[in-house]
């Protein structure tokens, strides 16, 4: 398996974790009998955990059952606090879609407006240009980490510093990085993604003391995450990252080198090719490639019969059969496009097989429909 992308393997200590939590952490921890106590001291243990791995303070962090919710929820949730502000949002072309459409959401129910920043050809923004489209009338603004389709890094430090001064709140997407990179103090607001550091899905949302949040939604005991979470998921989350942050810097060298081999020989050795994202400003893990002439489903389900697992920035969802707007916004090859995220324990023997395969698919494919 070559893509991991937000649904990685479980990790093992977060599974032995998981199932010793169905154990002990089964009771509902809002409850005062004993196996609830234990039950909420798991929780908190948990929860201490993952501000630790993510640089927050406990009374940071808010669980939410997926990362979609969790972006959904952080973002409508600045955005009304900060209505007085104005309602317009700011976003980075190459946002996931789901904050795109969370961004939609609030501005038009604010009647404001959403203010798209362009990028690179790399996929990176530029900080000027981020901070400048944060005028009067901003409620927050929405800078991803890293981009999980093609690697690229942004200048979330940069951005943050000038918008903190400006008094608009910087909520960074951290799903493609957390686990993977040092994260630094990115962001007002920061949402992570478990499922993708090797934990059960869960959204980690991480809010710095100061920011003014207010929930749109009915009223409950939990204010920022309704119904809570399940004890068990959220423990195996904070076990996975721990294991994650010890193992990052030898899983960062071993897959920034095999990234390296794809990058120099997918551009080598496939012809009609092009290898997107930034060739060092970007995740360990992460390389995205386009193909002229064809599909990228067609690529990977022909990788597939070779038994590699590929996903593809150009996947169409089952709604629209539209190309990645990430490749587009970079004026990006959006064809055949290929898109690689490696576990950190993945075999390189694996990968240098894939860059001995990968020809000859492409060449399959091309020459079945006649290209």
């Amino acid at each position: 398996m070559l893509d991991v992308a937000g649904h990685a393997r479980l990790h093992p200590a977060a599974r032995t974790a998981f199932l010793e939590a169905l154990d002990q952490g089964w009771a509902d921890p809002r409850r005062l009998f004993a196996e609830a106590r234990r039950a909420r001291l798991l929780l908190d243990d948990a929860r201490e955990a993952l501000a630790s791995g993510l640089g927050a303070r406990p009374d940071e962090v808010d669980l939410v059952p997926s990362h979609t919710l969790a972006l959904h929820g952080a973002l409508r949730a600045v955005a009304r606090g900060r209505r007085r502000a104005g309602s317009d949002v700011v976003v980075g072309a190459v946002e996931r879609a789901a904050l795109h459409h969370a961004a939609h959401f609030v501005a038009v129910r604010g009647e404001g407006r959403v203010r798209t920043v362009e990028v690179d050809p790399h996929g990176r923004v530029d900080a000027g240009a981020m901070v400048a489209a944060a005028g009067p009338g901003t409620a927050v603004a929405v800078l991803q980490h890293a981009n999980g389709e093609v690697g690229t890094l942004q200048p979330v430090g940069e951005v943050q510093d000038a918008l903190r001064a400006a008094g608009v709140p910087l909520l960074v997407d951290v799903g493609a990085s957390a686990g993977h990179v040092d994260l630094g103090g990115a962001g007002d607001v920061r949402v992570a993604d478990a499922g993708d550091w090797g934990g059960p899905p869960l959204g980690v949302v991480l809010t710095r003391a100061g920011v003014r949040r207010s929930p749109d939604w009915p009223e409950d005991d939990d204010r920022w995450s309704p119904g809570g979470v399940h004890v068990p998921v959220a423990l195996a989350a904070a076990v996975a990252l721990q294991e994650a942050s010890a193992a990052r810097e030898a899983a960062d060298a071993h897959r920034r080198a095999l990234v390296d081999v794809v990058r120099r020989r997918v551009a080598a050795e496939v012809p009609d090719v092009q290898v997107v994202g930034h060739p060092v400003e970007r995740l360990p893990h992460v390389v995205t490639f386009s193909c002229l002439y064809v599909e990228g489903e067609a690529i990977v389900e022909r990788l597939d019969r070779e038994g590699f697992g590929v996903g593809s920035g150009s996947a169409c969802t089952s709604s629209a059969l539209e190309p990645s707007h990430v490749l587009a916004a970079m004026g990006a090859l959006t064809q055949g496009n290929v898109r690689l995220s490696l576990p950190p324990d993945v075999d390189a023997a694996d990968v240098h097989r894939f860059c001995d395969v990968l020809p000859r698919a492409v060449a399959d494919v091309r020459a079945a429909i006649g290209a």
